[in-house]
């Protein structure tokens, strides 16, 4: 199984998870989980950095 194979295998896995039971991550670890999916799939940013005044875009 490629290492292409297996990202897909988990993402389908996390994906069918309920929303809710006896794992609730918080909004941090979803964030987490996230960024590294948004990575995985597209790679590395390449936008520039956004303002450190514009907290709402620096968060992301």
């Amino acid at each position: 199984m490629s290492i292409e194979e297996k990202f897909e295998a988990a993402v389908n896995i996390v994906q069918k998870m309920p929303k809710t039971g006896p794992m609730i991550p918080t909004n941090d670890e979803k964030l987490m989980f996230y960024s590294l999916y948004k990575q995985a799939t597209e790679g590395k940013n390449k936008k520039a950095a956004p303002s450190f005044l514009n907290f709402v875009e620096k968060a992301k």
